[in-house]
């Protein structure tokens, strides 16, 4: 279990904006932070992980305090169980992929985990390829397997997927996933990105303005209201859902996700990651793909 709260103030493009947030993460939860640019998501992380400091602060992981302002107690980087991946790859262009996921390892670590990761992320052909000679998603595959070298007890992941295209965020989501669930991590991730959201969170913290709006499950979080009964609009399939004899398509239309029932038949041009478009047919929404 993570114990968060923080109160910091933060300079942003708007001004002065204080950060006051306080939230609960299950040991092996994957959590998405959810929120506009400037919201203060990347602040939290980098407190978690003991890169800044705050005015206000509680920190406590599995029992053990990490931070107290009020004890004045802090612990070190260093000390803390945490993995890191930024939105940059920050690979050390002289060594191979090997080489930087050994670099990882501390004095007393077991080697094997190195082969592990190269394994399971299907890096072993890339191992002694340098950074420049890779692609955007293979140095991402590999900046993940190096955060995870020391088996962290928290993943931190800030907009990992941003720099690399719709078909390759796809494919990175699930080695994340697959690591997340092989070693039994707790994962948090800042993301803008909503489809990515729903596939990978077991709940969503929306932050908007240093403060904490909601959080829940992606389903409920995101899910829309009221929709009219007339209504046309284009989103992306996040999620085809069986139930008894048909079909619940999950769509994200905006920041919204639409519900459409359909038949077997109806789905079998459908796939998650698709865009379609939406429309009412007699009170009845109806889906159709986009070409």
């Amino acid at each position: 279990m993570i114990q968060f709260y923080a109160y910091k103030m933060l300079q942003t493009s708007k001004g002065t904006q204080p950060l006051n947030v306080s939230f609960n993460i299950e040991k092996g939860q994957f959590v998405s932070l959810y929120g506009n640019s400037g919201a203060g998501k990347t602040t939290i992380l980098r407190i978690l992980a003991g890169l800044t400091n705050a005015e206000k602060l509680l920190i406590e992981v599995d029992g053990e305090v990490w931070d107290s302002s009020d004890k004045k107690h802090h612990l070190s980087i260093q000390k803390r169980s945490i993995g890191f991946v930024f939105q940059d790859f920050a690979l050390f262009p002289n060594l191979t992929v090997k080489e930087n996921l050994e670099f990882a390892l501390q004095k007393n670590d077991n080697k094997k985990i190195v082969e592990e990761l190269l394994e399971l992320m299907e890096l072993e052909s890339l191992q002694q390829s340098k950074p420049q000679n890779l692609s955007g998603g293979q140095k991402q595959r590999v900046a993940l397997a190096r955060a995870i070298v020391r088996q962290p007890k928290i993943l931190l992941l800030d907009e990992p997927l941003s720099a690399v295209d719709d078909e390759m965020r796809f494919k990175l989501q699930d080695y994340i996933l697959k690591v997340h669930k092989h070693y039994k991590l707790t994962t948090i991730l800042v993301s803008h990105h909503l489809p990515e959201l729903y596939k990978l969170s077991d709940k969503v913290i929306v932050i908007d303005k240093g403060k904490i709006l909601k959080e829940g499950k992606p389903n409920i979080v995101f899910s829309e209201q009221k929709i009219s009964s007339k209504f046309k609009l284009t989103g992306e399939i996040i999620e085809i859902i069986k139930s008894d004899i048909i079909y619940v398509v999950n769509v994200l239309a905006g920041n919204n996700i639409v519900k459409v029932v359909a038949t077997e038949d109806e789905i079998n041009n459908l796939k998650v990651g698709q865009k379609v478009l939406v429309a009412s047919k007699a009170f009845n929404p109806m889906i159709q793909v986009i070409e």
